[in-house]
This record gives C-alpha cells, structure tokens and sequence, in this order.
C-alpha cells in the first residue's frame, strides 16, 4: 500500500490538467512573497501526506500559495499548518507542534492529511470544473486507506461537500438526501463507511477571530480519535 501511494503522490505532484491553476502555482513560485524571496518554491500540486495505514484522515480545501506550493507538503510553512499541527501534537498524532518545511522531522501517527484540490487556487478558490478534474485523485487515495480509514475531518463546507462524491466513488454508497449541513462538530455517520466529522477550517480567518479556538480543535480531535477506535 505503501509503494501505491508513493507512486499516486509522484502522479499528483506532475499533473498539469487545469490552466488555470498551472499558471497561478508557477506564478507565485516565480514572483514569491518578499519573507520566502531567497527560497525556491515547489510551485506544483501538493500530495497527501500521512501514513498508508491512516484511521484518521484530514480533509482539506487546497494547498495555500506560500504554504504547501512554496514547501511541497500540504498545511507545511504558514500559519494554518501552525495551528492544525499544534493540535495534532496536542493530540498525540504528530511528534511536534509546528511544521516550517518538508524536511523538517515532524511525523504524524494514526493520520493522513490530503486536499479536495491539489493546486493552490487564486483567491482559495477553486472552480468546479478543477474540482472535478481533481476528485480522481482524492478517490484513489481513500481507496488506497479504505481498509484502515474509520474517521474524515473534513476542514470547511468545500471539503464536507467534496466527501459525498469521494465517498460513492469509493464505498459505492448513496449521500443521503438531503446531504447534511456542514457545521463545526457536526457529524453523519451509516454503515459501512467512514464518520465524517466536520471542522471550521484552520484558517487564519477563523482562529485569529475566534471562531475556531484551541480548544474548538482539541474537542474535534479527541472525538475523532474516539470513533477512530470504535
């Protein structure tokens, strides 16, 4: 499983299906932010990262410009990844509570963080028709950790939505109707298929006004953990 997911990383990090993206992660890599001037920028789609044999799974928008396109590790190197990493380690999933660059030691445990889109998008958003193209990836990565997968944390509405897709594509079950509202601490659960748990996103829009606090994710990831073991 192992091998398949290190080859479906390889295959991620050299698509070039969406103009739009493509031009927007090359542009950032070239023209920089003036703190990474003195850096060379991934500047490609961002694979998941995380163990093959993951009960948790993380479930976010897409990588950030300077973040995860500039380091080439998803939540790697900006201030959504410091607060999503701290709560990992608070949590007992990752060995540290930061993370600044790929190669910079930290190892999560139990976990695999991916994207619904694997390009940094302008403005964070991306089109449908890119999400979309990008779904097959997310599909075939759910497959690959299908047998041990109990728990999706799906960070924001855009991941809670990508899920039900992911979910037929890969368990071949039906999203009920109507698909339930996203909400922070909300949570769906049927036979046979992974919990979903929804999380108001790391973003800097979120924790730096309080809408999502330390103690907000700390509840999220000890219920995760808990349906984890279930």
């Amino acid at each position: 499983m192992g091998d398949a997911l290190q080859h479906l990383d390889a295959e991620i990090s050299d698509c070039f299906a969406c103009p739009r993206l493509v031009a927007w992660r090359e542009e950032v890599a070239t023209v920089k932010r003036a703190a990474f001037r003195d850096q060379t920028y991934w500047g490609r789609p961002v694979p998941g990262f995380g163990v093959a044999d993951a009960r948790i799974g993380i479930l976010g928008l897409a990588p950030a410009a300077h973040g995860g396109n500039r380091t080439g590790r998803i939540f790697t190197g900006d201030r959504s990844g410091d607060v999503l990493f701290a709560a990992m380690h608070r949590a007992g999933l990752a060995n540290q509570p930061h993370s600044v660059a790929a190669d910079d030691g930290l190892q999560i445990k139990d976990t695999r963080i991916f994207a619904a889109v694997r390009c940094a998008p302008p403005d964070n958003k991306p089109a449908p028709d890119e999400r979309d193209r990008c779904a097959p990836f997310l599909h075939r990565e759910l497959e690959l950790i299908r047998p041990t997968l109990r728990v999706v944390i799906a960070l924001g509405a855009f991941a809670w939505n990508a899920w039900w897709p992911a979910m037929r594509a890969v368990w071949g079950v039906r999203p009920p109707s109507p698909r339930p509202a996203f909400g922070h601490g909300a949570l769906w659960t049927a036979e046979g298929v992974p919990a979903l748990l929804g999380c108001y996103h790391v973003s800097q829009q979120n924790t730096f006004t309080g809408r999502l606090t330390p103690a907000m994710l700390d509840d999220v990831f000890a219920r995760a953990r808990s349906l984890a073991a279930a």
